[in-house]
């Protein structure tokens, strides 16, 4: 099982979509996937029509009431998001293991809940670095941050970068000095133009990059997937549709294919 969070510092970078289309092609693929939804602003959740305030992920913060996992479709589960985790977040902060609390519940509820059947858990985080999102960082195996050809676009890059570096030098285990964060960050690029200076010189920039592992194309089909809940894997199995974006439809597949080869 791999454990993947979809985080980044500045909002507007497509973190939500790429996160639910990733997660919905590994499950197309055969994976069995469990998204879990820690921003507050719920929109993964709801792209699976999930609106109910109970059972969400916020009880593993505050260690009150069940945490439940709602099957939504075939291979694909959820734990949905709560609309004021941010509010928890804030009455946690000056808990000693406020950024390890989402680690315990995991640890606590393994067998429980049967996690180990899921191939991947594919975690779409709020863009900050705040306590939800360093206990996603703090279970996750790989980090995926979008980053788009804007003029602090690529510059975002260096500043998760040094958040994390922070970070894993403050969680530690005083014994041996080892970090607990060991979670690997990778970078996608996203909603690239090819026709657009900015674009021209955003790829320019990552090309001798090697931590960025994809490029993801603008398109509009790419922002549909969420507004009416269709994601692109679903698409492309429409003849019509498929043969008149073929070009995109190659480009998201292929760089699917090379996110998941990298993820070892």
């Amino acid at each position: 099982m791999k454990i993947i969070s979809f985080s980044a510092i500045k909002g507007g970078v497509g973190k939500t979509t790429l996160a639910y289309n990733y997660g919905e092609w590994l499950a197309d693929k055969g994976n069995k996937i469990l998204f879990i939804d820690l921003d507050h602003q719920c929109n993964l959740t709801q792209i699976y029509g999930i609106y109910d305030i109970k059972d969400t992920i916020a009880n593993a913060f505050t260690n009150i009431g069940d945490v439940k996992i709602t099957n939504v479709k075939n291979n694909i589960d959820i734990i949905a998001g709560y609309l004021e985790l941010d509010k928890i977040e804030t009455s946690l902060e000056n808990k000693s293991n406020k950024d390890m609390l989402l680690y315990m519940w995991l640890e606590d509820n393994y067998e429980d809940k049967n996690i180990v059947k899921y191939d991947y858990i594919i975690i779409d985080c709020h863009p900050d670095f705040s306590v939800a999102t360093r206990n996603a960082i703090a279970i996750s195996h790989y980090i995926l941050s979008p980053i788009t050809p804007s003029e602090h676009g690529y510059k975002a890059k260096f500043n998760i970068s040094e958040r994390l570096k922070d970070f894993s030098n403050e969680v530690i285990d005083y014994r041996t000095r080892e970090s607990y964060i060991t979670s690997e960050l990778m970078f996608l690029a996203n909603m690239v133009r090819h026709n657009t200076n900015s674009s021209k010189k955003f790829i320019e920039t990552i090309a001798d990059d090697n931590s960025i592992i994809g490029l993801i194309p603008e398109k509009e089909l790419f922002n549909r997937s969420t507004l009416y809940h269709l994601p692109i894997s679903e698409m492309a199995k429409d003849k019509a549709t498929k043969n008149q974006h073929r070009k995109f439809f190659d480009e998201i597949d292929n760089t699917f294919e090379t996110i998941t080869k990298q993820l070892v």
